[in-house]
């Protein structure tokens, strides 16, 4: 009778729990805001503990954090704290600027200060204004949602409450004691709630109607996942070119920020494409669980210091070291299969498995180091991340040159 109980209840938690081995769908825009959100609502309700003494807190983390998905958001969808954009040359140069912001005011305390605050105040404050401005006065937007009714309806109010709470965000940022320590950490979650919902209608209606979710046009090719290699290059360029002065003493750094910021990013890549550190997955609701995860993981870490730090580091450097070893595996593999059948094997394909095989291997490189402290001196792991991010800048160029032959040689055969 037990065993007939369990095996019931077996098969109940496996109907139950099937949908987390369905494909996902959720756009990339929507991925953002949802970080942002979760970003932003555990800041509030971690504030409470912080406000009381509990915890620590690490403001440039938050800073950051925050330009880094402002500048993310920027590069990928051409979506700015002044509205959307055509991704010119100009529009990427300013998005990378403000996560490269980002990711130094998280790598660098009390140094680092000034500029991180006045850039993210502009984007909250400026951006809130613009953008509310915009929904008001556009014919595409409060107008037009007006006149579609159903889910639109919500949408309006949705998005003024994100950019009001946007503009006091600033605001708190430029005077922190403005309002009390719970008045603070309430409108803060507010705000995040608010960036919630709007993820949640635009879902919706990115369901219903596909061609809404369209990134802003570009010149380059840049789609999501190549801006995501973009930011993740630039990341480990500048945490390579920091390291050194670090390690030798000239420099305050944030370990703590800086494996959050990693996870943040480790995260948006699972939610966006299923890609993991490694290697890539079906973009299952499992995997995007575990994204959720990485980013929570990642957020509390830039928020308060030191706290995950040594469980972060063991987990960042056993996903460096095994996704580096199953990346070399692959490309021996791959590269032995086409050594048998003796193909002829264009010479941008030569370059890329190069570049993924020295990619990986500095992967394993980076992971080995972190699990065993001071096996590598940490001027020549600054050497290492830059030489890194180097190659990550590279693929994302010859990737997007893969596609741009790809796509020459269906024009041709469609012409055909």
């Amino acid at each position: 009778m037990k065993i007939a109980d369990a095996g019931t209840m077996w098969k109940s938690f496996l109907e139950k729990t099937e949908f987390l081995f369905e494909d996902a769908d959720l756009y990339f825009d929507v991925v953002v805001l949802l970080v942002a959100g979760m970003a932003v609502t555990l800041t509030g309700l971690l504030l409470f503990p912080v406000y009381s003494g509990l915890i620590p807190y690490y403001e440039n983390g938050v800073y950051g954090l925050l330009l880094f998905l402002f500048g993310l958001q920027t590069v990928s969808l051409g979506r700015t704290p002044a509205g959307d954009m055509r991704r010119t040359k100009a529009v990427l140069v300013l998005g990378v600027t403000v996560a490269a912001v980002g990711i130094v005011a998280c790598f660098v305390p009390d140094v680092f200060t000034l500029v991180p605050k006045v850039v993210l105040i502009i984007c909250l404050c400026m951006g809130g204004l613009l953008q509310l401005l915009q929904m008001l006065v556009s014919k595409d937007k409060l107008q037009a949602w007006l006149g579609y009714g159903g889910i639109f309806l919500y949408l309006a109010p949705a998005c003024g409450a994100v950019y009001v709470f946007s503009m006091l965000a600033g605001l708190l940022v430029w005077e922190q004691g403005l309002f009390s320590a719970s008045l603070t950490a309430i409108s803060v979650l507010v705000y995040g709630s608010s960036i919630f919902v709007v993820a949640f209608l635009l879902q919706k209606i990115y369901r219903a109607y596909p061609q809404a979710a369209k990134a802003s046009g570009d010149d380059f090719g840049l789609d999501a996942d190549k801006a995501m290699l973009l930011l993740t290059g630039v990341f480990m360029l500048i945490l390579g070119v920091l390291l050194v002065p670090v390690s030798f003493g000239r420099l305050p750094f944030s370990g703590s920020a800086q494996l959050g910021l990693l996870m943040v990013i480790f995260s948006i890549q699972m939610l966006a494409s299923g890609g993991t550190p490694v290697g890539p997955f079906h973009r299952t609701w499992l995997v995007i669980l575990f994204g959720f995860v990485f980013a929570a993981l990642g957020i509390v870490s830039c928020v308060v210091p030191n706290v995950l730090v040594p469980f972060l580091t063991l987990l960042v450097g056993l996903l460096n070291l095994v996704g580096g070893a199953a990346g070399l595996v692959k490309i021996v593999v791959s590269a032995v299969k086409r050594m048998k059948e003796a193909d002829a094997v264009p010479t941008v394909l030569v370059h890329l498995s190069i570049t993924q095989f020295v990619m990986n291997l500095v992967s394993i490189l980076f992971g080995t180091s972190m699990l065993i402290s001071n096996l590598i001196p940490g001027w020549i792991v600054g050497v290492i991340l830059t030489a890194n991010g180097c190659v990550l800048l590279y693929l994302m160029r010859l990737l997007i040159r893969i596609d741009r032959l790809r796509s020459d040689i269906m024009e041709a055969e469609y012409g055909k």
